[in-house]
């Protein structure tokens, strides 16, 4: 009996640990859309050790989507996961991919991206980072904006909001969600402050930092809907295509939301030379 005992708490443990672990992944994103890489159904395991040793299985719509993508995703969920306290190590396992042997053993030695590939790479991919970072914060501020307009307020009002006016709004739970998902990339313009002085920062600005214009407000969102509208397109692909290569399994997450790997425009910055 008390073996039994141990054997129950060690499985309730080890479940314990891998919602943990599945929580930690969750705000992890792909870079182009934008979408967590768990709805999009990039993530296809979870498996934890009794030392703390942590596998995650990690998947892609195509053989042949973008190395630097698929190595910040890696990265990304690498990192996440080292985070929680009991993690001793982290395996992230690409799989059916045509670079998955590279991606693997640099994400595994803890290597950057230009370690990982050596002449192969371009260049690291902190500017690729930086460039979806602020697409993704034009993409939020567009949903929120057009969400707030809609609902009553008034342009000259929005402009003028502080951070800490905007988080104080309250309204229904649609808008509570765009808040919170606004407020997570409103600091990739204008750098990151102490937490006062975020909270007097002027709420909405566009990707240089500086103030919008009440007038103008109109056609900025139209400028900005433009960036949404090629994300959905690879999104609406890429859908197809994870589904094509893996079916119905994975049909959940895929027709719930839009995935990523097709590239909108040119060669991918700083990529693996093909």
């Amino acid at each position: 009996m008390s073996i039994m005992v141990a054997e129950n708490e060690t499985t309730e443990a080890t479940i314990d640990r891998a919602a943990q672990v599945w929580a930690r992944l969750q705000p992890v994103t792909d870079p182009e859309l934008d979408e967590s890489v768990t709805d999009l159904g990039f993530v296809t395991r979870v498996d934890v050790d009794d030392v703390g040793g942590v596998e995650i299985g990690f998947r892609l719509p195509t053989y042949w989507c973008a190395a630097n993508f698929a190595f910040l995703m890696a990265d990304d969920m690498r990192r996440a996961v080292g985070g929680l306290s009991w993690v001793t190590y982290v395996t992230v396992r690409l799989d059916e991919h045509m670079y998955a042997d590279e991606i693997n053993r640099g994400i595994g030695a803890g290597l950057s991206f230009k370690a990982t590939f050596g002449d192969a790479a371009n260049g690291e991919l902190e500017e690729v980072r930086r460039i979806f970072l602020v697409k993704a914060f034009q993409r939020r501020q567009e949903a929120l904006l057009t969400y707030l307009l809609g609902h009553g307020y008034e342009a000259a009002v929005l402009v003028r909001l502080r951070m800490a006016e905007l988080a104080g709004l309250g309204g229904d739970a649609e808008s509570r969600r765009l808040v919170e998902r606004y407020q997570e990339r409103r600091s990739v313009v204008g750098g990151h402050v102490d937490q006062a002085a975020h909270a007097d920062h002027v709420a909405f600005v566009d990707s240089e930092g500086a103030s919008l214009d009440a007038a103008g407000l109109p056609s900025y969102l139209r400028a900005l809907r433009r960036v949404g509208v090629n994300a959905e397109f690879n999104g609406a692909l890429c859908r197809g295509l994870l589904a094509a290569r893996y079916g119905d399994g994975c049909a959940p997450q895929v027709e719930s939301k839009p995935i990523h790997f097709v590239r909108s425009h040119g060669s991918d910055p700083n990529g693996v030379k093909q």
